[in-house]
Protein backbone atom coordinates (compact mmCIF):
# COMPACT_ATOMS: atom_id res chain seq x y z
CA UNK A 1 0.00 0.00 0.00
CA UNK A 2 1.36 3.45 -0.92
CA UNK A 3 2.18 6.07 1.72
CA UNK A 4 0.11 9.12 2.57
CA UNK A 5 1.53 11.53 0.02
CA UNK A 6 0.71 13.34 -3.20
CA UNK A 7 1.57 11.52 -6.41
CA UNK A 8 1.91 13.63 -9.57
CA UNK A 9 1.25 11.10 -12.30
CA UNK A 10 1.69 11.45 -16.05
CA UNK A 11 -1.43 9.95 -17.61
CA UNK A 12 0.15 9.56 -21.04
CA UNK A 13 -0.75 11.27 -24.28
CA UNK A 14 -4.39 10.19 -24.59
CA UNK A 15 -4.55 6.45 -25.15
CA UNK A 16 -5.52 5.15 -21.68
CA UNK A 17 -3.08 2.25 -22.06
CA UNK A 18 -0.12 4.65 -22.22
CA UNK A 19 -0.12 5.23 -18.47
CA UNK A 20 2.69 3.38 -16.70
CA UNK A 21 2.03 0.26 -14.61
CA UNK A 22 3.05 2.23 -11.50
CA UNK A 23 0.74 5.09 -12.42
CA UNK A 24 -2.16 2.71 -12.99
CA UNK A 25 -1.57 0.98 -9.63
CA UNK A 26 -1.49 4.28 -7.73
CA UNK A 27 -4.62 5.47 -9.52
CA UNK A 28 -6.42 2.29 -8.44
CA UNK A 29 -5.22 2.72 -4.84
CA UNK A 30 -5.97 6.45 -4.58
CA UNK A 31 -8.46 7.93 -2.13
CA UNK A 32 -8.60 11.29 -3.94
CA UNK A 33 -7.87 12.02 -7.61
CA UNK A 34 -7.55 15.55 -8.99
CA UNK A 35 -7.27 15.36 -12.76
CA UNK A 36 -6.75 17.82 -15.60
CA UNK A 37 -10.24 17.39 -16.99
CA UNK A 38 -9.81 19.15 -20.31
CA UNK A 39 -6.84 16.98 -21.31
CA UNK A 40 -6.78 13.63 -19.50
CA UNK A 41 -8.75 10.79 -21.06
CA UNK A 42 -11.70 10.16 -18.67
CA UNK A 43 -11.50 6.43 -19.50
CA UNK A 44 -8.58 6.29 -17.04
CA UNK A 45 -11.01 7.02 -14.21
CA UNK A 46 -13.46 4.23 -15.02
CA UNK A 47 -13.97 1.89 -12.07
CA UNK A 48 -11.63 3.60 -9.60
CA UNK A 49 -12.80 3.94 -6.00
CA UNK A 50 -11.40 7.42 -5.39
CA UNK A 51 -13.23 10.67 -4.82
CA UNK A 52 -12.69 12.47 -8.16
CA UNK A 53 -12.19 16.21 -8.77
CA UNK A 54 -11.85 17.91 -12.15
CA UNK A 55 -9.26 20.71 -11.90
CA UNK A 56 -10.21 22.34 -15.23
CA UNK A 57 -12.29 25.01 -13.46
CA UNK A 58 -10.07 25.31 -10.37
CA UNK A 59 -7.27 27.75 -9.59
CA UNK A 60 -4.01 26.90 -7.80
CA UNK A 61 -5.26 27.98 -4.36
CA UNK A 62 -8.35 25.76 -4.69
CA UNK A 63 -6.29 22.76 -5.77
CA UNK A 64 -3.82 23.13 -2.91
CA UNK A 65 -6.63 23.63 -0.39
CA UNK A 66 -8.21 20.35 -1.57
CA UNK A 67 -4.85 18.55 -1.35
CA UNK A 68 -4.14 19.87 2.16
CA UNK A 69 -7.52 18.75 3.46
CA UNK A 70 -7.15 15.26 1.98
CA UNK A 71 -3.57 14.97 3.26
CA UNK A 72 -4.68 15.98 6.77
CA UNK A 73 -7.15 13.09 6.67
CA UNK A 74 -4.38 10.64 5.80
CA UNK A 75 -5.58 10.01 2.26
CA UNK A 76 -3.57 8.90 -0.74
CA UNK A 77 -3.81 11.70 -3.31
CA UNK A 78 -3.19 11.46 -7.06
CA UNK A 79 -2.73 14.60 -9.14
CA UNK A 80 -3.28 13.28 -12.66
CA UNK A 81 -1.67 15.30 -15.44
CA UNK A 82 -1.63 14.73 -19.18
CA UNK A 83 1.42 13.29 -20.97
CA UNK A 84 4.52 13.55 -18.83
CA UNK A 85 4.30 16.20 -16.11
CA UNK A 86 7.89 17.40 -16.70
CA UNK A 87 6.80 19.05 -20.00
CA UNK A 88 4.56 22.10 -19.54
CA UNK A 89 2.90 20.23 -16.68
CA UNK A 90 2.46 23.22 -14.31
CA UNK A 91 3.58 21.00 -11.42
CA UNK A 92 6.39 23.26 -10.22
CA UNK A 93 4.13 25.83 -8.55
CA UNK A 94 2.08 23.04 -6.94
CA UNK A 95 5.22 21.38 -5.59
CA UNK A 96 6.46 24.68 -4.13
CA UNK A 97 3.20 25.00 -2.16
CA UNK A 98 3.45 21.39 -0.95
CA UNK A 99 7.01 21.92 0.27
CA UNK A 100 5.93 25.02 2.17
CA UNK A 101 3.24 22.94 3.88
CA UNK A 102 5.51 19.97 4.60
CA UNK A 103 3.48 17.65 2.38
CA UNK A 104 5.39 14.71 0.90
CA UNK A 105 5.12 14.14 -2.85
CA UNK A 106 6.45 11.99 -5.67
CA UNK A 107 6.42 12.41 -9.46
CA UNK A 108 5.60 9.38 -11.61
CA UNK A 109 6.60 9.90 -15.25
CA UNK A 110 4.26 9.33 -18.17
CA UNK A 111 4.48 8.98 -21.94
CA UNK A 112 4.83 12.49 -23.35
CA UNK A 113 2.76 13.41 -26.38
CA UNK A 114 6.11 14.16 -28.06
CA UNK A 115 7.05 10.50 -27.79
CA UNK A 116 3.57 9.30 -28.73
CA UNK A 117 3.70 11.48 -31.85
CA UNK A 118 7.02 10.00 -32.96
CA UNK A 119 5.51 6.55 -32.41
CA UNK A 120 2.49 7.50 -34.53
CA UNK A 121 4.90 8.43 -37.32
CA UNK A 122 6.75 5.14 -36.81
CA UNK A 123 10.20 6.69 -36.65
CA UNK A 124 13.10 7.98 -34.61
CA UNK A 125 13.65 11.70 -34.15
CA UNK A 126 17.41 11.17 -34.04
CA UNK A 127 18.88 9.84 -37.30
CA UNK A 128 22.65 9.26 -37.65
CA UNK A 129 24.41 12.02 -39.63
CA UNK A 130 21.15 14.02 -39.90
CA UNK A 131 20.16 14.98 -36.35
CA UNK A 132 21.34 13.83 -32.94
CA UNK A 133 19.52 16.55 -31.02
CA UNK A 134 15.83 17.03 -30.26
CA UNK A 135 14.56 20.41 -29.03
CA UNK A 136 11.27 20.61 -27.12
CA UNK A 137 9.95 24.14 -27.06
CA UNK A 138 7.00 26.46 -27.65
CA UNK A 139 6.42 29.88 -29.19
CA UNK A 140 5.61 32.81 -26.94
CA UNK A 141 1.92 33.41 -26.36
CA UNK A 142 0.28 34.49 -23.13
CA UNK A 143 3.17 32.70 -21.40
CA UNK A 144 6.40 34.52 -22.32
CA UNK A 145 9.52 32.74 -23.57
CA UNK A 146 13.05 33.88 -22.60
CA UNK A 147 14.65 35.94 -25.40
CA UNK A 148 17.54 33.48 -25.73
CA UNK A 149 15.03 30.67 -26.40
CA UNK A 150 13.10 32.33 -29.20
CA UNK A 151 12.07 29.89 -31.91
CA UNK A 152 14.03 31.77 -34.57
CA UNK A 153 17.25 31.31 -32.57
CA UNK A 154 16.67 27.63 -31.86
CA UNK A 155 15.86 27.04 -35.54
CA UNK A 156 19.43 27.93 -36.49
CA UNK A 157 20.56 24.58 -35.02
CA UNK A 158 18.43 22.77 -37.65
CA UNK A 159 17.95 19.96 -35.11
CA UNK A 160 14.79 17.87 -34.83
CA UNK A 161 12.25 20.04 -33.02
CA UNK A 162 8.92 19.44 -31.32
CA UNK A 163 6.89 22.61 -30.77
CA UNK A 164 4.22 22.40 -28.08
CA UNK A 165 1.21 24.65 -27.48
CA UNK A 166 1.67 26.64 -30.68
CA UNK A 167 -0.60 25.24 -33.42
CA UNK A 168 -2.97 28.20 -33.10
CA UNK A 169 -0.09 30.46 -34.17
CA UNK A 170 1.12 28.28 -37.04
CA UNK A 171 1.98 31.23 -39.33
CA UNK A 172 4.16 32.85 -36.67
CA UNK A 173 5.77 29.47 -35.96
CA UNK A 174 6.50 29.02 -39.68
CA UNK A 175 7.98 32.50 -40.03
CA UNK A 176 10.33 32.04 -37.08
CA UNK A 177 11.39 28.54 -38.16
CA UNK A 178 12.22 29.86 -41.63
CA UNK A 179 14.93 32.00 -40.04
CA UNK A 180 16.92 28.79 -39.52
CA UNK A 181 15.52 25.94 -41.61
CA UNK A 182 15.23 25.81 -45.45
CA UNK A 183 11.64 26.18 -46.72
CA UNK A 184 11.57 22.55 -47.97
CA UNK A 185 12.20 21.19 -44.45
CA UNK A 186 9.60 18.52 -43.56
CA UNK A 187 6.97 19.47 -40.99
CA UNK A 188 4.34 17.23 -39.39
CA UNK A 189 1.46 18.50 -37.26
CA UNK A 190 -0.32 15.90 -35.14
CA UNK A 191 -3.62 16.78 -33.50
CA UNK A 192 -4.78 14.81 -30.43
CA UNK A 193 -2.03 12.24 -30.71
CA UNK A 194 -3.00 8.69 -29.64
CA UNK A 195 -6.69 9.63 -29.26
CA UNK A 196 -9.21 7.91 -31.58
CA UNK A 197 -9.63 11.19 -33.49
CA UNK A 198 -5.88 11.65 -34.07
CA UNK A 199 -5.10 13.65 -37.21
CA UNK A 200 -1.70 13.83 -38.97
CA UNK A 201 -0.89 16.63 -41.41
CA UNK A 202 2.37 16.44 -43.40
CA UNK A 203 3.98 19.24 -45.36
CA UNK A 204 7.01 21.50 -45.50
CA UNK A 205 7.69 24.88 -43.99
CA UNK A 206 6.55 26.33 -47.30
CA UNK A 207 2.99 24.95 -47.16
CA UNK A 208 2.27 23.70 -43.62
CA UNK A 209 0.44 26.83 -42.42
CA UNK A 210 -2.15 26.55 -45.20
CA UNK A 211 -2.60 22.81 -44.65
CA UNK A 212 -3.13 23.25 -40.90
CA UNK A 213 -5.68 26.01 -41.47
CA UNK A 214 -7.54 23.90 -44.04
CA UNK A 215 -7.66 21.04 -41.51
CA UNK A 216 -9.11 23.39 -38.87
CA UNK A 217 -6.39 22.59 -36.33
CA UNK A 218 -6.06 25.31 -33.69
CA UNK A 219 -5.01 23.56 -30.48
CA UNK A 220 -4.15 20.22 -28.83
CA UNK A 221 -1.56 19.60 -31.54
CA UNK A 222 2.20 19.18 -31.79
CA UNK A 223 4.42 20.57 -34.54
CA UNK A 224 7.42 18.44 -35.58
CA UNK A 225 10.11 19.91 -37.82
CA UNK A 226 13.44 18.71 -39.17
CA UNK A 227 15.16 16.64 -41.82
CA UNK A 228 14.86 13.50 -39.65
CA UNK A 229 11.13 13.43 -40.44
CA UNK A 230 11.92 12.15 -43.94
CA UNK A 231 12.72 8.76 -42.38
CA UNK A 232 9.04 7.81 -42.07
CA UNK A 233 8.44 8.37 -45.79
CA UNK A 234 11.64 7.46 -47.59
CA UNK A 235 14.82 5.40 -47.28
CA UNK A 236 17.62 7.57 -45.92
CA UNK A 237 20.35 4.93 -45.78
CA UNK A 238 21.71 6.26 -42.49
CA UNK A 239 22.51 3.44 -40.08
CA UNK A 240 23.84 3.60 -36.54
CA UNK A 241 27.12 1.88 -35.68
CA UNK A 242 25.44 -0.09 -32.90
CA UNK A 243 24.38 -3.07 -35.03
CA UNK A 244 26.94 -2.78 -37.82
CA UNK A 245 28.68 -6.13 -38.37
CA UNK A 246 32.13 -4.55 -37.98
CA UNK A 247 31.30 -2.62 -34.81
CA UNK A 248 32.85 -4.31 -31.75
CA UNK A 249 31.80 -3.75 -28.14
CA UNK A 250 31.86 -5.64 -24.82
CA UNK A 251 28.81 -7.78 -25.71
CA UNK A 252 29.76 -8.53 -29.30
CA UNK A 253 33.32 -9.40 -30.28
Amino acid sequence: MANNKVYFIGAGAGDPELITVKGRRLLNDADVVIYAGSLVNPALLDGIRAEIHDSAGMNLDEIICLVKEAFKQGKLIVRLHTGDPSFYGAISEQIERLRESGIDYEVVPGVSSAMAGAAALGQELTIPEISQTVIFTRIEGRTPVPEKEKLSGLARHQASMVVFLSAGMIEKVRDELLEGYPDNTPVVVIERVSWPEEKIIRGTLKDIAEKVKEAGIKKTALIYVGEALRASEEKLGKESKLYHKDFKHEYRK
